[in-house]
C-alpha cells in the first residue's frame, strides 16, 4: 500500500468516526492537518471553520484555519486571523513565520524578511531553507545562540492543574440497569483480585490491568467504568481525547504520562479513556503524523516497564475498535475486550425504573415500555422518558395540575424517538463479516444472529 493510500484510508477511517462524534474539536483538528497532507485544501478549511465554531477562542484553532486559508491561496481571510493572533499576548513563532509568508506573497519583501529573522530567532526550529531562498537569504546568516523557546497558546503546566480530575464516585454497580454478563467480566478481572490480593498474589498474578468495552453509543460504557470505581472505593479518573491530545509536539505524551502518574500516586484507581480509537489507532495509518509517538508512549504506560501499574485499572471505551492498533490487545494491556450491547427487556426495565425515580407518576406498565424499545440504547431511553416527561409539563402548564406520567405517555414517546444504535450496527456487521479472522467480533456475531 503506498504512503498516499495509506493516508486516504487513515482519512475515510476518522470521517467514519466524525459521524459519532461530530462535535469533537480534536477528531476535527485532526482531519483538518490530514486534509491539508493531502493537498485537500477546501476541506480542511471546512473542518477548521466547524472547529473553530465550537470554540471560537482557540488560538490554535485560528492557526489552523489561517494557515489552511493560505495554503488555499485565500490570503485576505488569513491576514485578518494572522493579525488577529499577532495582537495575542506571546504569540506563536509559528504565527510568525505564516505573517511572513503572507508578506511575501503579497509583494512585501523586506517585511517577510524580517517577520522570519524574527520566527527563527526564537524557534530555530521553524527554519525553512526554501522559503529563505525565496527571500534570497542564506540560512547561515542567521545562526541564533538563544535556547529554543516554545511558546504553547495557554500555559501547559496550568493547563496540567486543571486537567487531573480526582473522583470518587458514589455510584456502585446497583446504580447501572442490567449489563450483568459486562458487570461479571468486569468483577472477574478488577473487583476480585482487590478484595482477593493476597490469594492472587500467591499465585504471582498482579492486581492491574486492562479492559477495553466496545458497542455502540449511549450504551453505558463510561457510566459502568464511574460505578466500577465506585464499586471497589477506587478513584477514578476521565480522560477524552481534548484531555490528551495537543497541537504542540510532546505536549500529547506529556499530559497522557501525567494521568497515569495521578493513577499510580492514588492507587487503587481506575484510570479510564473515553473514545479511546482517537488515542491509540492504527499505525499502520499513520507513518508520517504525529500520532505515532503517543501511541508508543501509551503502550509503554500499559506496560508498566518504567513504572509500577500495581492496583491501576485502566478501562477504555471505544465505538469503533476496528480502528485501534492491535498492539493494544496484547496480554498485559487491553487483554479483555468486552461487548457492550444495547440493554435486553430487563435491562430496559432495570434502566426506565433508575430513570423514572422521583417522577409523578402512577402504577407504570415497564414490560409493555421495555417491548416497545427494542434497539434503544440507555441514551435512548433517557430520551425516552425526557421527551414524556416534556409532554406532560406542558399538559399541566395547559391545566394548572400535576399531571403524573402514565404508560401511556411513555409509550407515545416511543414513536417520537428512534433508537441510534442501527447505524453502528450496519457497519459492525461488516467488520463482523468480513474482518473477523481472530474472532474479536464474535459477540456481534451472536448478538445479529448472522
Amino acid at each position: 500500500m503506498t504512503l498516499m493510500n495509506s493516508q486516504e484510508n487513515l482519512l475515510q477511517n476518522l470521517l467514519n468516526a466524525l459521524q459519532f462524534s461530530p462535535d469533537n474539536i480534536p477528531l476535527l483538528l485532526q482531519i483538518g492537518q490530514l486534509c491539508l497532507d493531502l493537498d485537500k485544501t477546501e476541506e480542511a478549511v471546512s473542518h477548521f471553520q466547524k472547529a473553530l465554531a465550537l470554540n471560537p477562542h482557540d488560538s490554535g484553532i485560528k492557526f489552523f484555519l489561517a494557515t489552511a486559508y493560505y495554503q488555499h491561496g485565500k490570503d485576505d481571510p488569513a491576514f485578518v486571523i494572522v493579525e488577529e493572533l499577532l495582537a495575542e499576548e506571546a504569540p506563536s513563532p509559528a504565527v510568525n513565520l505564516l505573517h511572513a509568508k503572507l508578506l511575501l506573497d503579497n509583494k512585501q519583501p523586506e517585511a517577510a524578511r524580517k517577520e522570519y529573522e524574527y520566527a527563527i530567532s526564537i524557534d530555530s526550529d521553524l527554519r525553512d531553507p526554501q522559503f529563505a531562498n525565496e527571500l534570497n537569504l542564506a540560512e547561515s546568516e542567521f545562526q541564533s545562540d538563544q535556547e529554543r523557546i516554545r511558546v504553547p497558546l495557554g500555559d501547559i503546566e496550568e493547563q496540567e492543574e486543571s486537567f487531573y480530575d480526582l473522583e470518587r464516585p458514589q455510584i456502585d454497580f446497583e446504580d447501572v440497569g442490567g449489563m450483568d454478563a459486562v458487570k461479571e467480566e468486569i468483577r472477574l478481572k478488577i473487583i476480585h483480585p482487590l478484595n482477593h490480593a493476597d490469594l492472587y498474589k500467591q499465585y504471582g498474578k498482579s492486581i492491574g490491568g486492562g479492559i477495553l468495552m466496545y458497542g455502540p453509543p449511549g450504551c453505558g460504557k463510561t457510566h459502568l467504568a464511574r460505578a466500577t470505581a465506585g464499586e471497589i472505593n477506587a478513584a477514578f479518573l476521565s480522560a477524552g481525547i481534548n484531555d490528551v491530545l495537543d497541537m504542540w509536539v510532546g505536549s500529547s505524551e506529556k499530559k497522557l504520562h501525567g494521568l497515569f502518574e495521578m493513577a499510580r500516586d492514588n492507587s487503587p484507581a481506575v484510570l479510564f479513556f473515553d473514545e479511546v480509537d482517537a488515542l491509540g489507532a492504527s499505525r499502520n495509518h499513520m507513518k508520517t503524523t504525529s500520532s505515532r509517538p503517543l501511541i508508543n508512549q501509551f503502550l509503554a504506560e500499559l506496560d508498566g516497564v518504567e513504572y509500577s501499574n500495581e492496583g491501576v485499572l485502566v478501562l477504555a471505551a471505544t465505538n469503533a475498535p476496528w480502528n485501534m492498533d492491535t498492539a493494544f490487545r496484547r496480554p498485559g494491556r487491553f487483554d479483555r475486550i468486552i461487548f457492550v450491547p444495547p440493554p435486553d427487556g430487563p435491562a430496559r426495565v432495570e434502566i426506565l425504573k433508575i430513570l423514572l425515580e422521583g417522577k409523578p407518576m402512577e402504577v407504570i406498565d415497564l414490560v409493555a415500555v421495555a417491548k416497545k424499545t427494542k434497539e434503544f440504547s440507555g441514551a435512548d431511553l433517557t430520551a425516552l422518558v425526557d421527551v414524556a416527561i416534556e409532554a406532560k409539563i406542558s399538559e399541566s402548564m395547559k391545566t394548572g395540575q400535576l399531571s403524573p406520567l402514565q404508560t401511556k405517555d411513555l409509550l407515545a414517546a416511543c414513536k417520537k424517538v428512534r433508537p441510534s444504535t442501527k447505524e453502528w450496527f450496519s457497519s459492525a456487521k461488516n467488520y463482523a463479516l468480513y474482518s473477523n479472522q481472530g474472532g474479536l467480533y464474535d459477540d456481534i456475531v451472536k448478538y445479529l444472529n448472522l
